[in-house]
């Protein structure tokens, strides 16, 4: 069961980082120096779908990391 949940974890926690970093919201830090000033607007489709899997991920690298307690 250890071995599963740490393959598992590890799995999620790259899942994780990919999904971050593929949602692309004020591109980078060029809105941070006056780069861009659109107004954000509802999540659709492909970035709708990114937004959704990314808060799943987050959920169960959570709930596997809270898992570890009780396994070892």
């Amino acid at each position: 069961m250890f071995t599963i949940l740490k393959y598992t974890q590890a799995i999620v926690a790259i899942m994780l980082i990919v999904a971050i970093l593929i949602q692309n919201r004020s591109s980078g830090l060029s809105s941070t120096f006056g780069g861009t000033g659109t107004i954000s607007t509802t999540k659709r489709g492909a970035e709708k779908l990114v937004f959704r899997a990314t808060i799943v991920l987050s959920v169960i690298f959570v709930l596997s990391a809270i898992a570890f307690m009780f396994v070892r």
